[in-house]
């Protein structure tokens, strides 16, 4: 089969958004650990933390080479984070940035069934 030019766009702008997130979660984090000026999380704020950012980021760099799963794990940390914040604070986490930051598991999602649907092109001989 042969890949369509939408599936491998699809797949490079998550490829590098991904990057882009991740990147930018690392920087947060080594930024608290160098500042250490705040609380440390408490072993309630760490279950948190497994969902967002770590399930995300490690679902994020899983699609890079399987690309459904990848998504799907990221998209599954999202919702349960969102979940367990609900559940602790009573309400959902405000603003866009946990969306943004997950974001490209919803592309990655898109480029594996762009690339599922590829038609088997035959050239004409």
């Amino acid at each position: 089969m042969r890949e369509t030019s939408a599936a491998l766009v699809t797949r490079w702008i998550a490829r590098v958004w991904s990057t882009l997130s991740v990147l930018a979660v690392i920087v947060f984090a080594v930024g608290e650990f160098v500042s250490n000026t705040g609380p440390r999380p408490t072993p309630q704020e760490w279950g948190g933390l497994l969902l967002f950012p770590i399930g995300v980021a490690v679902g994020l760099i899983l699609a890079w080479y399987r690309e459904a799963l990848g998504a799907i794990l990221s998209l599954g940390c999202l919702v349960g984070f969102y979940v367990w914040n609900l559940l602790r604070s009573g309400h959902l986490p405000q603003g866009p940035f946990f969306l943004l930051l997950a974001a490209p598991a919803l592309i990655f999602l898109v480029a594996a069934l762009l690339a599922h649907h590829t038609v088997n092109v035959k050239p004409v001989s």
